[in-house]
């Protein structure tokens, strides 16, 4: 049986619940609060996965009761809208400051307020699954100090389904990605492991960095469960507005797996993703987005995975266009060298070509691929 959302209002508007229960009921659970009081009580019983706040009540701040609720011990479990009739640039800040996870000016139409609703159901449903694959890791750190080896292979294990379980949430949105993730992976891996060979980034490309990579990589696209299905698989080309957003979810992926490894601590993986995620879509002369950072001010890791991303994109069928051939993406991305792609990479990407043609037309030999030991990497020769 398949569980409703639970859904929060605090409002001492009986009109404004009202209709607030009439958009919302039909989706989720939903209960009703009139004061700070019996919002606290509601979230002990109701446990609600999103609050939809006031901001304006008789004699509550809204904005302190939505900084009291995100601060105190409830705040990583519950996400919150705050509403109000002021939309002013100084209010949204003000939300911002108060840690609200979206702000909707009334009066609003009921589908912006039901997609706002379902991203932050879809943000609460990530953020579970890091809290899921915390608990998981301290459990097994617990258990693996027995043995350095068990401990190594199990928490391996649990990082690698941490990762997959947060990058299928947005990579499952869109029917037609197959085993993209998969392969921005091996694409990824194989480009660095080229790099480590010899050259300018020979240095940076040690044990860990492979490794960092091969977890993080497939994190990339994460902050796309902000993005709106009327933009994420619309099959026409995006207006200014509908860029706009579609960028915002850089922004949202690093945000969220930043949360991830404060969770965890520094010094994992998910350093490497945030940055992955953050600024895989800048571009190597500075015409990206969203920092407009270029040259190697980009971190390498983000360098390495915009370029597996765009081959991928080019040479896998997408709702907007057709799979290229492998030679004729190639052909695109050496003309994008120095402008979109650092020109090391891109030559590291010529030198293991074959490696790239062979998983476009053999994508069986994907289900095999595992991470090769910094060691022999290393030492691998050109494909």
């Amino acid at each position: 049986m398949t569980h409703r959302g639970r859904v929060l209002i605090v409002d001492d508007n009986q009109a404004s619940v009202d209709l607030l229960r009439q958009h919302l009921g039909k989706e989720y659970e939903v209960e009703a609060a009139a004061s700070a009081d019996e919002c606290r009580a509601k979230m002990a019983a109701f446990k609600p996965q999103l609050l939809v706040l006031s901001a304006m009540m008789h004699g509550v701040d809204g904005y302190d009761l939505c900084r009291q609720i995100k601060c105190g011990a409830a705040g990583d479990t519950v996400q919150l809208i705050l509403v109000s009739e002021r939309e002013a640039t100084g209010d949204r800040v003000r939300a911002c400051q108060a840690r609200a996870d979206d702000y909707l000016v009334t009066p609003f139409e009921r589908d912006d307020l039901m997609s706002r609703v379902r991203v932050q159901f879809r943000l609460w449903d990530a953020q579970r699954q890091v809290m899921i694959a915390r608990d998981q890791l301290e459990i097994c750190a617990r258990e693996l100090e027995e043995t350095v080896s068990q401990r190594t292979r199990q928490l391996t294990a649990t990082q690698d389904m941490a990762v997959f379980a947060l990058a299928r949430v947005a990579d499952s949105r869109d029917p037609e990605t197959g085993e993209h993730l998969h392969r921005i992976r091996y694409y990824a891996q194989t480009i660095a492991e080229e790099l480590g060979n010899g050259g300018l980034y020979a240095e940076q490309i040690d044990k860990q960095f492979l490794q960092d990579l091969y977890r993080s990589s497939p994190l990339h696209d994460i902050g796309k469960v902000a993005v709106p299905d009327s933009i994420l698989q619309k099959p026409e080309r995006l207006t200014p507005d509908e860029f706009s957003k579609m960028k915002q979810h850089v922004i949202v992926g690093a945000q969220t797996l930043e949360m991830a490894r404060d969770q965890v601590g520094p010094g994992t993986f998910m350093d490497m993703a945030a940055q992955i995620a953050r600024y895989h879509h800048e571009k190597f002369d500075g015409n990206g987005y969203c920092a407009g950072l270029s040259g190697q001010d980009i971190p390498l890791a983000a360098r390495i995975v915009a370029l597996a991303d765009v081959y991928d994109a080019l040479t896998s069928r997408r709702v907007y266009k057709s799979p290229y051939d492998p030679e004729v993406a190639r052909d695109i991305i050496i003309r994008e060298s120095g402008s979109h792609f650092d020109p090391a990479i891109v030559n590291a990407f010529l030198t293991r070509f074959e490696a790239f043609r062979n998983a476009v037309e053999c994508p069986e030999s994907l289900g095999s691929f595992e991470p090769v030991a910094c060691e022999d990497a290393l030492a691998v020769s050109p494909a």
